[in-house]
């Protein structure tokens, strides 16, 4: 009988084969089995099975293949890119410095140094498994040119071109030179730097060697509405949209702060506001809230527009006030009162309303720094005033007809004697103010009761409504925000009882792609130049009866970003040539941090153009 026993040699030349077995097989599974090829603009995915060539990574192709480099928005001008020829850099030495003739006043110096920190931070976070060879990867150097460093917001005049150029110097360092004539134009060049580097089939950060990029907004106004009186959105939700919107070149958050169903600011003028109207303690945007997220905006080239809405949707937070300041607040059956519960107006002939709207606007300037005010100012409901006594009581004493040409006049009151108040707010200085299309701009009415000069009219009713023509025509300033196109909370369950809500059906990326204010007006017979003048932009709104921070980025993203091309290059060719850059502007905000809902599944993006009718 022979006894069995461990022979230490023979054991370990077993493990050192299987080892080199392992190894061949990981090397073998490691290895890349596919590249992508350019085909006209289209990157195509074909086996790689060569050795003597280098894989591409479909992001390496999409730079050089597609004629605008692979950025969103799309460019205005020329983009040129050193085709095929790229440089391994590396995230951990980065530098972004201001050149120019002026010294730097703290808040714009702080402003640069945050926009460093997030030019970095973007890269650092793209290589977080990257495997760039220390040695090879190179440096980057980000020079800021401004011209003028004084303008420290955004507003309707300011120029947010940019020239981007791109050169390796002498001892291989990479040099980038981007020229603006304000900060906000370097900072969208250097989000269009950000967006033309990409990682390697390796996994290594690449950029073009050499580029060049001319670039500017063809509309001055691109904005996002989000409603936190009907749902709160914390701070930090509201400054993720911010990051979203500062990676689509957006430049405009129209706040919907206050509605009829809550009272979520605090007013320092008058606390028991936000104590009476907000849903609870701990949702209360304070004043370090609102400074906090203004100048995190900022930063990201994105003003804060504030909007209290008013006559209408008032009623929470009011109570406190009495004296009949609001009428018809929950009155029920809500339908003969109002556009949804709870209903609730102000009561236009009501001396003490108009005091507190002076201590509230005085409030929201203090702590929002933007040149526009939205007044809100739709849906107001005449039968509501015409069934309130108070009202009724003193329009029979004015001897005021109570037909509906009546209260018209007496909303027109209102309306000219709050602008007022907020005239005296700001210190007596004019400044635009928005107000949304209602009764008050029907046909006939606008030029009539309003003035062009003072009021923005934002168009939320469709692209067939003939007013839309009619208020360019007789000189007055718009913003889209057409429901059939830019409402992206329709499309879902009804709130109110069964069936669908009221804007359905959803609306996809490519209507809001498809949707140019400029080619609406020329259709209603408005003249090219006319509309080009008086057109600012537009804006995607999302109201939020059915959406709060669980929702907020699938419900804007990646649709708003549909938009943000739409108003920055207004391309003349439809989705189709835009779709594939699309899918990889979606990956890029996902990378970033932000839900943005899926479009195809991941095969249609890695196959381009195999997903169309």
């Amino acid at each position: 009988m022979k006894t069995a026993y461990f022979e230490p040699r023979t054991d370990v030349m077993r493990l050192l084969i299987f080892v080199a077995i392992f190894s061949v097989f990981v090397v073998a599974a490691g290895s890349p089995v596919w590249t992508w090829t350019c085909k006209g603009t289209i990157c195509e995915k074909v086996d790689f099975g060569s050795k003597n060539s280098k894989p591409l990574s479909m992001e390496e192709c999409s730079l050089f293949c597609d004629p605008y480099g692979n950025v969103w928005p799309r460019p205005t001008g020329h983009i040129k890119l050193s085709k095929g020829r790229v440089v391994e850099i590396r995230a951990d030495q980065v530098s972004v410095q201001y050149e120019g003739p002026c010294q730097l006043e703290l808040r714009m110096e702080r402003m640069i140094n945050e926009l460093g920190k997030i030019f970095q931070g973007h890269l650092l976070k793209m290589a977080e498994e990257e495997t760039s060879d220390k040695v090879r990867a190179k440096p980057i150097s980000v020079h800021l040119r401004i011209n003028d460093t004084s303008k420290e917001r955004i507003e309707m005049s300011t120029n947010e071109s940019y020239v981007l150029k791109v050169q390796q110097t002498a001892d291989g360092k990479v040099n980038v030179t981007i020229t603006a004539p304000t900060y906000f134009g370097a900072r969208h060049g250097l989000e269009t730097l950000t967006q033309l580097v990409v990682l390697s089939a390796e996994g290594r950060l690449l950029m073009p060697k050499k580029a060049s990029v001319r670039d500017h907004p063809i509309y001055k106004y691109r904005g996002i509405l989000l409603d936190t009186a009907r749902s709160f959105f914390p701070p930090n939700a509201i400054k993720r949209t911010l990051d979203a919107m500062a990676a689509n070149k957006m430049n405009t958050f129209h706040w919907h702060m206050t509605d009829s169903h809550s009272f979520p600011f605090e007013s320092k003028t008058y606390p028991n506001f936000s104590r009476y109207g907000a849903y609870s303690p701990k949702q209360i945007y304070t004043a370090d809230d609102i400074r906090s997220i203004v100048e995190y905006g900022r930063v990201r080239g994105v003003r804060i527009i504030p909007e209290f809405d008013a006559p209408a949707h008032v009623g929470e937070g009011w109570q406190w006030v009495g004296e009949n300041a609001t009428v018809c607040f929950r009155a029920q059956p809500w339908t003969k009162y109002c556009f949804e519960p709870p209903c609730g107006q102000l009561n236009p002939t009501n001396d003490k309303v108009y005091d507190i709207l002076g201590g509230l606007f005085s409030d929201f300037l203090d702590v929002f720094d933007s040149d526009i005010f939205h007044m809100g100012g739709d849906e107001v409901n005449l039968h509501c005033w015409n069934t309130s006594a108070a009202v009724t009581d003193w329009m029979d004493r004015k001897r005021h007809s109570r037909s509906e040409g009546g209260f018209i006049k007496l909303w027109a009151a209102f309306q000219n004697r709050a602008y007022n108040k907020l005239v005296a707010a700001n210190g007596g200085k004019a400044m635009p103010v928005v107000l949304w299309t209602s009764d008050l701009t029907k046909e006939g009415r606008a030029g009539k009761y309003l003035d062009k000069d003072k009021y923005i009219i934002q168009v939320w009713t469709t692209n067939s409504d003939s007013v839309m023509g009619e208020l360019v025509k007789k000189g007055f300033r718009v913003i889209f925000s057409n429901y059939d196109a830019l409402y992206l909370d329709c499309g879902f369950g009804a709130w109110i009882g069964e069936g669908n809500n009221w804007c359905s059906p959803y609306i996809g990326w490519q209507k809001v792609y498809g949707n140019s204010p400029v080619a609406m007006l020329k259709k209603k017979g408005v003249q090219d130049r006319v509309a080009r003048s008086l057109t600012l932009g537009a804006e995607a709104t999302l109201f939020s009866e059915q959406a709060d921070e669980s929702a907020l980025d699938g419900r804007l993203w990646p649709r708003a970003a549909a938009l943000a091309e739409r108003l920055w290059s207004d391309p003349s060719q439809g989705w189709k040539e835009a779709e594939h850059r699309m899918l990889n502007q979606r990956e890029r905000l996902v990378k970033r941090g932000i839900a943005a809902d899926t479009l195809q599944p991941e095969w249609c993006r890695q196959n381009q153009g195999h997903c169309r009718t």
